[in-house]
Order: structure tokens, then sequence, then C-alpha cells
């Protein structure tokens, strides 16, 4: 498994080899086989020298999510919540790009800190405004869907007749 650093904050993990992937399929699923727990005891790391270490319910649920992506194939980046990042790193988080993430950012929609002539950008700013893009997005949708029920769309689609009412 390779590490590249994204910033000097954050590692995104990958998986390289079939050997990996299946070593992480594996552990997987006889995770899922236990039902995520270990029997009679909590979630815990054995260290090399035999050592048990109990871990947290949170950072058991997170190492489950990590190994869930990696086997499946996708780059998993651990970064603190309040890691500065470049106007690159953060329209590459957004899956945007940078011209557009400059908008945002002079718009005031996403705020920013100026480093000399760089902008950089928090982590936790970037979640914030994906959340409420996500939310935004959503109540739209319901709203068009709730609009397509009230003018019978929906049944026109499926070939149905409009509904009576």
């Amino acid at each position: 498994m390779s590490n590249r650093s994204a910033s000097s904050e954050a590692t995104t993990y990958l998986v390289e080899s079939e050997a990996e992937a299946a070593q992480i399929i594996d552990f997987c699923q006889a995770l899922a086989a236990r039902g995520g727990q270990v029997p009679d005891a909590g979630p815990a790391l054995v260290t090399p020298t035999g050592e048990r270490l109990e871990l947290p319910p949170q950072v058991f649920e997170a190492f489950q999510q990590v190994l869930t992506a990696l086997s499946r194939g996708l780059g998993v980046t651990i970064a603190s919540r309040n890691a500065m990042l470049t106007t690159q790193e953060a329209a590459e988080f957004l899956g945007i790009s940078r011209p557009t993430l400059v908008k945002l950012l002079e718009s005031g929609q996403i705020s920013f800190q100026r480093r000399g002539r760089h902008r950089r950008v928090m982590l936790t700013d970037l979640i914030t405004y994906q959340d409420a893009s996500r939310h935004t997005r959503r109540e739209a949708l319901d709203t068009m869907i709730e609009d397509a029920l009230d003018a019978d769309l929906y049944q026109a689609t499926l070939g149905q007749p409009p509904r009576t009412r």
C-alpha cells in the first residue's frame, strides 16, 4: 500500500497491487462475518510484540470505512479537519475546477485566508460548503419530485394514464 502526501497534514492511501486488494477484501469479509466485533472483547489492534490496544468505537468505525473504500479500489485521504489546502487541493476535494473554486471563494460562498499572494482554504470550510450544497440539492430534487408528481409527469414516463383525482 502506498501513501502520497496531498499536503503536509494529509496522507492518501492507495492499494496498488491485486495481492494487497485481496488481503483487504478478505479482512473486510472476516469483519463482516463477525458482525464487526471480536467475540468477548472490544475491537483492538495487536502490536508485533503481542500487546493488545483497545480501539474506541469511533476509531473502529473509521477503520472499517477506510478498509471498505480501499477494498473497492478507492483512494482514502486522511487529513486533519483544520488542514489548510491550496486552491488546487480544495478544488480537487470538491470535484470542481480551480477557476470555479476561486469564483466561490471570491463570492464569499467559501471562506479563505490569504498567505501572501496565495489563497488557502480550511478543510472544515470545504466540508461545511459541501454539506450545505448537498442539502440544497436534496431540497431542490425533492421539490422537483413533488412538482412532477403533482403534474402527473411520473405516470406519463411510465406510459400510464394520468392519475384521477
